[in-house]
């Protein structure tokens, strides 16, 4: 858990790179990650010394030699700061060694380091940066991955690159209405700095502790469980950073456009796919991979995700996607046609809208949460729908605690979906038969069903006012001599 002592000095840190010269957030992010990283391989070759020592043998498979002690972080963290911003800087220092032979350790962030470049400013900011992480417990799981996220929601603080992070709150949301499981292959196709599959996890671990004991088990969790696309090489490198500090060390990130050619061997990979496909974008035809333009015609990014998202889900495997609201009734061919691919093809069994204030400060758009699981044959009955009207947060920019909050309203009735079939439509959450909404031309807005009730409203008849008025206004006429008479005694 965080402490305010620590906060305050992550938020001194990301103050002093602003002031530094160093105003990108996703910049400030992956430098402090280049620096857990050099920590982390002085924390790889303690464990081989102290098994060396412990077995009375050579170490093996040593980090760094004799001549690069001066490399390490537990040695550079207490020299002064000129000496460790040149330490860093010269050829074959503390930073040309992560690029190069650190890069060669066992872990699956290692391959991500080609283009590293450091961009710390002054030996002062990199002796703060230093120091910080310094006094953060690494031994603690907990406690390095809240740092990491705290670090993390100051992208979303920092606007222009907010939309590489979804709300931890409706992440967390999305994970409690999928229930993952020990036995589950989840899936981020737009991973960013992989929120989805870090909660994900989490909420496997509290469930589930029992799987860190058997070696089997914790061999699959740390590793082969999580897989996730992302063609940006900033990103990829901080969400695998973000994976490695909550113990999932070689979880299989692709450095790829989840769109393109190049990602056409996913292909029924997943069990679970929990994602937030970007937005608003739209593709050169060209560079769509076909078989995601067969099951729909366009270039809009929204829907070809959830075309991937098909595509690479098992048989009997689910999904929670967020989509724009565009998706849920846009009267083109393309959204028709992936709402009847879901609906008739596949079984759609949730949709919540949500209120367009969630992703503010840095977008407006309303959005909802689609829940479906991959059939080939159907299996569609009755759709449930959820009307969200707070997460917890204020809707405006400022995105402030309030007592109101659906969230937790909207996991207990999506458990216990039996007990659905007898709300009305005027409530928050009801259920809706596949043919009404095949009816409706796969319409999939919450409106289109929901019921309000208008309560009639009797005003008094026209010469009853006027008469009102006239008693007023004699009554003012009265008050107002009386007022002139007192001013004039």
């Amino acid at each position: 858990m965080l402490t305010q002592s620590l906060k305050s000095q992550i938020d001194k840190v990301w103050t002093t790179f602003w002031t530094g010269g160093v105003s990108n957030p996703l910049t400030v992010i992956e430098q402090i990650t280049y620096l857990l990283f050099i920590r982390r391989l002085d924390e790889l070759q303690i464990l081989a010394e102290r098994r060396a020592n412990a077995l009375g043998e050579p170490i093996k498979n040593a980090v760094y030699q004799a001549n690069e002690q001066e490399l390490r972080w537990s040695v550079f963290k207490d020299m002064d700061a000129e000496t460790m911003f040149d330490l860093f800087r010269k050829a074959d220092g503390v930073f040309d060694f992560m690029k190069n032979k650190g890069a060669s350790t066992d872990s699956s962030f290692n391959k991500y380091m080609k283009g590293a470049t450091f961009m710390i400013p002054t030996p002062r900011l990199l002796q703060l940066v230093v120091d910080l992480l310094s006094a953060v417990d690494m031994n603690d799981r907990d406690t390095k991955g809240d740092v990491y996220e705290y670090l993390l929601s100051k992208i979303a603080s920092a606007g222009t690159n907010g939309q590489f992070r979804t709300p931890r709150h409706i992440i967390r949301m999305m994970v409690e209405m999928t229930n993952p499981t020990p036995e589950d292959i989840i899936c981020d196709p737009s991973a960013g700095t992989s929120g989805f599959l870090v909660k994900a996890a989490e909420y496997i671990l509290e469930n589930n502790p029992q799987i860190l004991n058997n070696p089997e088990t914790r061999k699959r969790y740390e590793g082969d469980m999580f897989m996730g696309m992302e063609f940006d090489a900033t990103m990829i490198r901080i969400g695998a950073m973000n994976l490695l500090l909550h113990g999932i060390e070689n979880p299989q990130l692709n450095d790829v456009d989840a769109l393109s050619e190049a990602n056409s061997g996913f292909k029924s990979k997943a069990t679970l796919i929990l994602a937030n496909p970007p937005f608003k974008g739209s593709l050169d035809q060209d560079a769509v991979d076909s078989s995601l333009s067969s099951v729909v015609k366009t270039t809009k990014t929204e829907l070809l995700f959830i075309a991937l998202i098909l595509r690479g889900l098992k048989l009997g495997g689910r999904a929670a996607v967020i989509v724009p609201d565009g998706v849920l009734f846009g009267s083109s061919n393309a959204h028709k046609q992936i709402r009847k691919e879901i609906l008739d093809n596949n079984q759609l069994t949730g949709v919540i809208s949500m209120p367009s204030g969630v992703f503010k400060p840095y977008a407006g758009v309303s959005t909802a949460v689609l829940l479906f699981t991959k059939t080939g044959a159907g299996g569609t009955d009755k759709v449930w729908f959820y009307d969200m009207k707070a997460d917890g947060l204020s809707l405006d920019d400022k995105r402030q605690d309030i007592a109101a909050n659906d969230i937790p309203d909207i996991v207990a009735r999506w458990n216990n979906r039996t007990a659905e079939t007898g709300r009305n439509r005027t409530e928050k959450s009801f259920l809706v038969p596949l043919a009404e909404i095949q009816a409706n031309n796969y319409d999939l807005s919450i409106n289109r069903y929901k019921e309000t009730i208008h309560v009639e409203k009797t005003y008094d008849k026209p010469a009853v006012i006027i008469e009102r008025i006239v008693s007023l206004d004699a009554e003012r006429g009265t008050l107002m001599a009386e007022l002139k008479a007192l001013l004039i005694n």
